[in-house]
């Protein structure tokens, strides 16, 4: 497979912080791959470094063999996360001024179908948020792209308008198209990237297919038995099954009102109720799951602030580049 991103050792500093702390990746044309990552990691800081939006401190990056720059802007589609067009003129107006950017452009009103958006004269500011965001998408493929960067592009997208999108996504991969997103939804990073970069501390530190990432970092199924009690204390028959759970090679652990089995396959749920009934347990439900993208997610994380990064899991407002004052892209840089 051709690479259609090439980024080699990626660093990007703002005063103190390493936005991009050497990252290098390489994305197969046609590829659909997505980063994940805590707020504050340094995904959009990376989306700009790709699409040749910031300045870089060293590394280099290629898109379709040159220098995002320099590159033909026909061949490239960006919705930033942070985008703000004029809101004084309707979804087909706003799409149909991007359509006029280009010497050859989609149709606007059948890029404003594919986004799931009717076709009326109502303001871009009396939009809702989904509607404004599907929008927004639209501006970004009437240009009918090679290589499609999204940031978070279903943010503020009820459910039904997002799985509408997926299936866009979807058709734009299989027709060739490499689509770059960036995400906080693990269904939609599961769902639809080949591959899923996990960017944690500005640094790349896990990449793979979301079956690879699940299998090395998922852990393992697991029983989640929800207690009945009244006090805050675990029950000394939840005990007693959990210590007999143990005896039999499962690992357990205990919350205030629950007992997590770990290791359980199918075939074992049924050994789990006999402990529990054994001892007279009372439960109010019990659950049996595998690992997903996000438990993959959570143990990589989690792994980072062991490394020496604290804030990685802090609920930061927005990305470190955002944080230190650089700006989203310019309409006119589009």
């Amino acid at each position: 497979m051709t690479d259609a991103i090439v980024a080699e050792g990626l660093r990007r500093e703002y005063g103190d912080t390493a936005a991009l702390d050497g990252v290098s990746l390489s994305v197969g044309a046609g590829e659909v791959f997505a980063l994940v990552g805590p707020n504050g990691a340094g995904k959009t800081t990376l989306v700009r470094a790709l699409t040749g939006t910031t300045t870089l401190d060293s590394g280099s990056v290629s898109v379709l063999g040159d220098h995002p720059r320099n590159l033909d802007r026909s061949r490239l589609g960006l919705l930033p996360q942070s985008f703000d067009p004029p809101e004084r003129l309707t979804a087909r107006e706003l799409v149909a001024y991007y359509a006029g950017l280009y010497d050859e452009a989609r149709d606007p009103g059948s890029v404003l179908e594919s986004v799931g958006m009717d076709d009326d004269a109502t303001w871009y500011e009396k939009l809702s948020g989904g509607q404004q965001r599907r929008t927004c998408v639209g501006t970004a493929l009437v240009n009918d792209p090679d290589v499609l960067f999204l940031d978070e592009p279903t943010t503020g997208i009820d459910p039904a308008g997002r799985r509408a999108l997926w299936s866009l996504v979807e058709d734009l991969a299989a027709s060739g198209t490499t689509v770059f997103l960036t995400t906080h939804d693990m269904a939609e990073a599961e769902r639809l990237a080949d591959r899923v970069g996990l960017l944690a501390d500005g640094r790349l530190v896990a990449v793979g297919s979301p079956a690879e990432l699940v299998a090395e970092f998922g852990g393992r199924t697991r029983v989640v038995v929800d207690l009945t009690t009244d006090t805050t204390d675990i029950p000394a028959s939840a005990d007693a099954a959990a210590s007999a759970l143990a005896d039999a090679g499962f690992e357990v652990e205990t919350t205030d009102d629950s007992l997590v089995v770990r290791g359980v396959s199918p075939e074992d749920i049924g050994e789990v109720v006999a402990a529990l009934d054994a001892e007279a347990v009372a439960y109010d439900a019990l659950a049996w799951t595998e690992p997903d993208l996000e438990d993959a997610f959570l143990e990589l994380a989690g792994r980072s602030v062991a490394d020496g990064d604290p804030t990685a899991l802090a609920g930061m407002n927005d990305d470190v580049g955002e944080n230190h004052g650089e700006t989203a892209v310019a309409e006119g840089d589009r």
